[in-house]
């Protein structure tokens, strides 16, 4: 179970800690979804997300500011019972003296931001889905070709950095060299990015280490992509038997989820580099709805079938 600090999550959403002295360094996070108190103010708390952020957004703000004193000592009193890891005012409304009081007294963290309910807690859900994500590191390179982000594997030294420094090179984004850590945001979606300490750097052997970022500039490097394809780089086997029309698709699962896979023999003379250019155009197109090979396959039937009539007129 991945956790996150409270603290790296106020950074994150630029929030206005309204009491600072409380420590939320030791918070933890551990669901990415957000819950908006509504019932909770009615007095109703089955079935209560205690463990998610708590929101508080115009509505609920005017349903408290209407409601009486003791009333409200009675609702603030049950709401802080509970482990709530903080409590975040929308459109930059902010709680009452009394709910400050019960807040500090309980430990618990209050914020403000200007942003709008909805717009804060879309912006939560979809941090804290990324980085409460199940996860796993593979050996690999990642890049970004033509806005698709394919995924480079093969054994060691087969040259996929290098394939990925000629694809800088003609333009495209670098996102891992050595290491990808993919994290699965959902069902149909992989997220891939770099270790912190490998950032920017790629490694080439009879080179060494060289920095992207400063070599090719900013364009030539992103923070992290989704993975839409991979292609194995694998040596020549005259007696293996190649995919040379593309009708049949593989595949290969990380985390449950099924990515589409393409294997490549490499040989000397082989450009790399164009040959992933054109397996990222190929594999964007069909997602357009333009498959070539059946393109081609429906050509040669077609045309099977025209010279078969042809030859029963005659």
């Amino acid at each position: 179970m991945y956790k996150v600090k409270l603290s790296e999550f106020v950074q994150k959403m630029e929030l206005k800690n309204l009491l600072p002295d409380i420590d939320t360094d030791s918070i933890r996070i551990e669901q990415s979804a957000v819950n908006r108190l509504a019932l909770q103010l009615a007095g109703f708390f089955e079935y209560f997300d205690s463990e998610r952020i708590q929101v508080i957004g115009n509505v609920e703000n005017a349903y408290l500011e209407q409601m009486g004193e003791e009333k409200q000592k009675e609702i603030y009193e049950k709401i802080f019972s509970f482990n709530i890891p903080c409590l975040v005012f929308c459109r930059g409304l902010e709680p009452s003296d009394l709910m400050l009081d019960f807040a500090e007294k309980s430990g618990v963290p209050l914020f403000t931001t200007e942003t709008s309910t909805s717009e804060f807690i879309a912006n939560s859900v979809r941090w804290l889905s990324e980085q409460l994500a199940p996860r796993i590191s593979i050996h690999g390179v990642l890049v970004d070709v033509y806005g698709e982000g394919v995924l480079i594997m093969g054994e060691s030294g087969i040259g996929k950095s290098e394939a990925a420094l000629e694809l800088i090179h003609r333009g495209h984004r670098l996102v891992s060299d050595d290491v990808v850590e993919i994290r699965k945001i959902s069902d149909d979606t992989l997220m891939g990015t770099s270790p912190d300490i490998t950032r920017h750097f790629i490694e080439l052997r009879g080179i060494g280490i060289v920095d992207v970022k400063s070599l090719f500039g900013v364009k030539s490097v992103m923070y992290n992509q989704t993975i839409d394809m991979v292609i194995r780089l694998e040596d020549w086997n005259r007696e293996a038997n190649y995919d040379r029309l593309g009708l049949d698709e593989d595949y290969i699962e990380f985390l449950g989820n099924k990515v589409v896979c393409y294997s490549i023999p490499i040989r000397p003379g082989r450009n790399l580099a164009v040959i992933v250019e054109s397996a990222a155009i190929n594999y964007r197109a069909k997602k357009m709805g333009y498959n070539a090979a059946q393109e081609l396959y429906n050509r040669v039937t077609g045309g099977l079938a025209a010279k078969s009539v042809e030859d029963e007129k005659e």
